[in-house]
């Protein structure tokens, strides 16, 4: 059982949990883009979200449990502010590094690299004749910024992984770099992390990047590490992320949009 005294030995009341839990769950779903989709992921009903979410009431034991295993998070979250628990578990920020890896983990401005959906596309690193097309989404939370998204089933199953989505999702944080962004990304419980880098398109409309991926893997004599990458900005909750979202998966090189299949510039070796 939780200990529920406050930093200075006092017991927290009932309505003060609930405070606390609420103000860490709203942090918590706002990382999420849809609320409904993670009422749904979660197995709540939204009804009882919102009073959790108020301070109304608070979850029973096994639903407590679900949320903080969702969410990553243990049940101190009834105790202390997220952002507090977040900063002594941060070793990007520990002393022997802050100066160097740790200093670029701070906000980017939203003009850099603005928050919601972005559809990207490059070469696939298992079919070589493919692309894949994905989606992801960027958000700020405690003066950072951060991805996460979800890898197409089809990529998923031509791998011969699991396709729920606790396997799929990957998140990642995204640093600033002198003439772009760079992100960090992994799936949840791995070892496997890819690095990206982005910089922005001079265009009309000004909302694609272009850059690279890589994965941290063997070279092997089928496969590859890095491949050039196009990032595509759609903004927030749209038709046009939902349309984008249906249309995630492998496809071929004629297939891609013009614009996307321009700046991959497949037929030149990336280097």
């Amino acid at each position: 059982m939780a200990d529920t005294s406050k930093p200075g030995g006092q017991d927290m009341s009932p309505a003060e949990l609930r405070k606390m839990f609420g103000a860490n769950l709203r942090l918590l779903a706002d990382t999420y883009p849809s609320v409904s989709q993670l009422c749904r992921e979660l197995g709540i009903n939204r009804t009882q979200f919102n009073r959790y979410l108020s301070g109304e009431s608070f979850p029973r034991p096994d639903v407590l449990h679900r949320i903080c295993t969702f969410f990553d998070v243990d049940a101190r979250i009834l105790l202390e502010p997220i952002a507090s628990l977040e900063s002594k578990r941060g070793v990007l920020n520990h002393p022997l590094i802050d100066d160097y890896v740790g200093a670029g983990m701070t906000e980017i401005p939203q003009d850099v690299f603005p928050s919601g959906f972005y559809r990207f596309t490059r070469r696939s690193f298992t079919e070589a004749d493919l692309i894949i097309v994905g989606l992801f989404y960027i958000f700020r939370q405690d003066n950072h910024t951060f991805m996460r998204g979800y890898e197409a089933k089809e990529a998923m199953r031509q791998q011969g992984l699991p396709t729920d989505s606790e396997t799929r999702e990957f998140r990642g944080i995204v640093l600033p770099q002198e003439e772009g962004v760079a992100t960090l990304v992994s799936h949840k419980r791995t070892m496997a992390t890819s690095f990206n880098y982005l910089s922005r398109v001079a265009s009309f409309q000004n909302h694609y990047w272009i850059g690279y991926a890589t994965r941290t893997v063997r070279e092997t004599m089928t496969g590859c590490r890095a491949a050039r990458q196009v990032c595509e900005y759609l903004g927030h909750f749209s038709p046009e992320v939902l349309k984008a979202a249906r249309q995630v998966g492998f496809c071929t090189p004629d297939e891609l949009i013009p614009y996307h299949r321009k700046l991959l510039q497949l037929d030149q070796p990336f280097s």
